[in-house]
């Protein structure tokens, strides 16, 4: 028999051998190629996506960048993820990963520029993973950034049947002097709240504890939500604020931000601010919303824990001049931003640190 012929036997038997052990080659290839269209429309200046390669490319030249300095995020959508799996949310879990990581990105100023994603699973489900690659596009619509590329990988025996898990990864750039937080942050300027469209991606390993706690499952209508199930209210995407807060970059109007994930208000904000400087925010300044309220009265949660677990309403803060503190507010409600005056930096001793005032949530 000829070699060749030999050789495309045993590559044949191998990849039968594998498939039987759980990994399907084919159906990998098959669903790479599915998605092909889905990842190209992410195109835009300094990349135009392809999945044939072994990397992703991106020209900083092209994207308009003259002395860039380059930011990359790392970040996962959480136990969230149990959820989004069960009730079949897959397209949320895909939004959360890009607006995880890019909504860290803005904090030091940078523009997202690319996303890379790593999806692994018990056994491909082409279905399951489509609808995460979309969640996944979407945000990279969102963000303004291209999906250059990712990995998909069948692990049976890590995985349970029906179990995937996620990462994503982006890269940012900024020209250089043009990084966040400003060195000219001082008592006096202004703290802003945006508004986040629920939980996000943080502190659902809580909330599930709540719901067993309340005997309530995923189908049953929501106490704190007319006429939606659990699932409906508790699996709302993670609000990208990236085309909000770009424009406010281009004019220099933004002194520091913070994204409010694991650690609240609390512990977030003080990690953007000099020492010897106190955020006072009045917690009455915002309502926080029907889903938090809930958690606080049905899991008994305290209102300092709240702060510290949840982002309890408020998604991004942002720290502005005083004297340009209406111009932003008018900014970023014409880009159908909800926006809160939260207080105001004043002098302290010591670490930088939130001195809250008001009810809590």
């Amino acid at each position: 028999m000829p070699a060749a012929m030999t050789q495309e036997k045993e590559a044949r038997f191998d990849a039968g051998r594998y498939q039987s052990a759980g990994v399907d080659i084919d159906a990998g290839q098959a669903f790479v190629r599915a998605i092909a269209p889905l990842v190209r429309s992410t195109a835009r200046p300094g990349a135009n996506p392809d999945l044939a390669g072994f990397a992703g490319f991106f020209d900083l030249a092209e994207a308009g960048f003259k002395d860039p300095v380059l930011v990359a995020a790392t970040d996962g959508v959480g136990t969230k993820l149990q959820l989004t799996a069960r009730c079949g949310r897959h397209k949320v879990a895909g939004i959360d990963l890009v607006a995880m990581c890019v909504n860290d990105l803005l904090v030091h100023g940078a523009q997202p520029l690319f996303f890379l994603d790593y999806f692994a699973s018990n056994k491909l489900d082409p279905a399951c993973a489509r609808e995460v690659i979309e969640g996944i596009v979407e945000g990279c619509r969102q963000a303004g950034c291209a999906l250059i590329g990712g990995e998909t990988a069948e692990m049976p025996e890590h995985y349970r049947p029906g179990e995937y898990d996620l990462a994503g990864f982006a890269l940012g750039a900024l020209e250089r002097g043009r990084r966040l937080p400003r060195e000219n942050i001082e008592p006096g300027d202004v703290v802003l709240g945006l508004a986040s469209s629920g939980a996000h991606a943080n502190g659902f390993t809580l909330i599930r504890q709540v719901m067993r706690q309340n005997g309530l499952f995923l189908a049953d209508p929501a106490p704190f939500a007319s006429g939606e199930t659990m699932a409906s209210a508790l699996l709302v995407p993670t609000r990208i604020y990236v085309p909000s807060l770009l424009p406010l970059f281009e004019q220099d109007m933004v002194k520091a931000l913070a994204h409010i994930t694991g650690g609240g208000l609390i512990e977030n904000v003080p990690r953007v601010l000099p020492a010897g400087v106190i955020a006072r925010i009045n917690a009455a300044s915002w309502r926080a919303p029907p889903l938090f309220r809930w958690l606080h009265e049905a899991g008994q949660i305290t209102p300092e824990e709240m702060l510290r677990v949840f982002n309890c309403g408020i998604g991004m803060m942002v720290i502005v001049d005083a004297a340009s503190s209406d111009a932003v507010v008018r900014q970023l409600e014409e880009q159908g931003e909800t926006v809160y005056r939260l207080g105001e930096l004043a002098p302290g001793a010591g670490p930088a640190r939130v001195e809250l005032a008001g009810t809590g949530a």
